[in-house]
C-alpha cells in the first residue's frame, strides 16, 4: 500500500517576509475561484487534469492565446510563477465543486422539507472567494534544495518574484523511518508568527502477509487507570510479553481542569473557556502521542505482525454521569478512538497490520476460562471464580488476542472441519463469550490426529 508521511521543518532565518507571498497566491486563488464560478457549466464535466489547461486559456495571455475573456488575472499578477497558477486552479476547482454539492444538498432538503409541510430556515451556502490557503513549491521552478539545512525558494518581494536563501530545521530521517522514502514537493505552512516547510515523504510499504500459524500479535486494552494494557501472545496461545502504559501526572492534571473548569460553569453558566480548553486538549494530545508511540514500539521490538484492538461503538454516557464525570468519560472516550487511529497509521508505515475485535465480555470474562470476574475498579483487579486475583486489564488483552486467533483459523479452514472443532470446543459458537482458554483449547484440537 502507499503511505505517507510529513516531516515539519521549522524556517529559522526568515518569517515576515514570506506575508506577501501568501497574500498574493491567496489573492490569485480568489479571482480563479470567481472565473470557474462563472464558467462552470462549461468546465463542469472537465476533469481535473485537463482543468487546468481550460481555465488558463480563460486567465492567462500568451503568444497562442494573446486575449483571454478575463483580462484581471494578468493585469494583477504580473510574472506570476506558472506552477502556482497550475496549484491555485486545481485547489479552486475543488473549492467550487465543493460549494457546488452542498449548494443542490441544501436545495434538495429544502424541497424535501418543504413537500412535507414543515419550515425551512437554514440558510444556503454561500462561495467564499478569500482564503488562507499554503502553497507548494514544486521542485526546479520553485525551490531548490542547497543543503540538508538550506534552500531556496521563489517568493514575492519588493513587488517582484526572487529567489531568497532559507535555513531550516533538520530532521532525522532514519530516527523518523523514512530515509529511503521518495521526497515530495515541501509546502509552505505558517504557525502564529513562524513559518514552516511540510514536506512529505511517500513509499510503497508490504504489510505483514504472515499465515496465522506463524503470527504474534500485540493486544491493547485501552483503560481508564492505565492509558493501554499490552500483550504479545503467538498462534500457540503462549503470552511472551506484557507492558503497561500510563502518564499519571498528565491524568491528574487533565482531571483538575476538568474539576475546574465544571465549577466555573456551575457559578456563571456555560461558558466558553478557552483557556481551559486550551490546556485540556493539550493534556489529551500528549497522553494520545505517548500511549501510540509505546504501542508501537513494544509491536516492533517483538516483531509482532499484527495489534489487536478492540472495537468502540458509538458513545453511549452511562446514566448517573453528570458533571465532571460525565467531561471525564467523553475525554476517555475520544482518547481511545485517536489512539486507535494514530496507531493504526504509526503501524502501516513499519508493515504491521492493524485489527479489531467484539469489545462485549472481554474484561468481565476470565482468561482461564472459570466464568465472570468480581472487578475492584480502585485498584483495576478481577478476582476469579477460583479465588485467583488477576489485573483486569491484562486479563483482557489476553482475551483481545484469542477472539482475533479465532477468528483468523476460523476463516482459514472449512465450515465442516470448524463444525467438527467446535463439537470438541463448544464455546467456539458464542463468540462473545470467548477467552484464552478458549483459544488453547482450540489449538489442542487442531493438533489432535484425527481416529481413523
Amino acid at each position: 500500500m502507499e503511505i505517507m508521511k510529513t516531516l515539519r521543518h521549522k524556517i529559522t532565518n526568515h518569517s515576515s517576509i514570506f506575508d506577501a507571498t501568501l497574500e498574493v497566491y491567496n489573492a490569485a486563488l480568489g479571482i480563479i475561484i470567481d472565473v470557474i464560478e462563472r464558467e462552470f457549466d462549461r468546465l463542469e464535466d472537465i476533469s481535473t487534469k485537463s482543468i487546468v489547461p481550460s481555465v488558463e486559456k480563460l486567465i492567462h495571455i500568451t503568444k497562442a492565446n494573446p486575449s483571454p475573456k478575463y483580462l484581471e488575472f494578468n493585469q494583477r499578477f504580473y510574472k506570476f510563477p506558472s506552477y502556482f497558477r497550475r496549484s491555485a486552479i486545481a485547489s479552486a476547482f475543488g473549492k467550487v465543486k465543493s460549494f457546488r454539492s452542498n449548494y443542490k444538498n441544501w436545495i434538495n432538503e429544502k424541497e424535501y422539507a418543504l413537500s412535507e409541510g414543515r419550515r425551512f430556515k437554514k440558510n444556503p451556502p454561500t462561495l467564499q472567494l478569500e482564503h488562507k490557503e499554503f502553497p507548494v513549491f514544486y521542485k526546479g521552478n520553485m525551490f531548490k534544495r542547497t543543503s540538508d539545512t538550506t534552500a531556496q525558494i521563489k517568493v514575492f518581494h519588493r513587488n517582484d518574484w526572487v529567489w531568497v536563501d532559507i535555513e531550516f530545521k533538520k530532521q532525522e530521517v532514519y530516527k523518523r523511518d523514512v530515509w529511503d522514502w521518495k521526497e515530495c514537493n515541501p509546502k509552505l505552512v505558517k504557525v502564529g508568527k513562524k513559518y514552516f516547510l511540510h514536506i512529505s515523504y511517500k513509499n510503497n510499504v508490504k504489510l505483514s502477509n504472515t499465515e496465522v500459524t506463524n503470527q504474534k500479535v500485540c493486544a491493547v486494552d485501552l483503560g481508564i487507570t492505565n492509558s493501554a494494557v499490552c500483550s504479545v501472545i503467538d498462534a500457540k496461545g503462549t503470552v511472551l510479553a506484557r507492558k503497561f502504559i500510563n502518564q499519571a501526572k498528565e491524568k491528574d492534571r487533565l482531571y483538575r481542569m476538568t474539576n475546574q473548569l465544571r465549577k466555573v460553569q456551575r457559578i456563571s453558566g456555560w461558558v466558553s473557556a478557552p483557556n481551559y480548553w486550551r490546556r485540556i486538549n493539550g493534556l489529551q494530545k500528549q497522553i494520545i502521542n505517548n500511549t501510540s508511540h509505546e504501542i508501537v514500539k513494544f509491536a516492533k521490538d517483538h516483531d509482532c505482525d499484527v495489534i489487536v484492538f478492540e472495537y468502540l461503538n458509538k458513545m453511549r454516557v452511562p446514566k448517573g454521569f453528570w458533571g465532571a464525570k460525565k467531561l471525564r468519560f467523553k475525554l476517555r472516550y475520544w482518547r481511545k478512538i485517536a489512539i486507535q487511529n494514530k496507531v493504526e497509521e504509526m503501524a502501516h508505515y513499519i508493515g504491521i497490520r492493524i485489527s479489531r475485535v467484539s469489545a462485549r465480555n472481554t474484561s468481565a470474562l476470565a482468561y482461564d476460562g472459570s466464568g465472570k470476574v468480581e472487578r475492584n475498579h480502585k485498584k483495576d483487579l478481577a478476582v476469579f471464580n477460583t479465588g485467583k486475583v488477576y489485573h483486569a486489564d491484562l486479563s483482557a488483552s489476553y482475551n483481545i488476542a484469542a477472539r482475533y486467533f479465532i477468528r483468523a483459523y476460523q476463516k482459514s479452514i472449512s465450515e465442516k472441519k470448524w463444525l467438527s472443532l467446535q463439537a470438541k470446543v463448544p464455546v467456539l459458537a458464542n463468540r462473545t463469550n470467548q477467552t484464552l482458554s478458549t483459544f488453547i483449547s482450540l489449538t489442542q484440537a487442531l493438533e489432535t490426529p484425527k481416529v481413523t
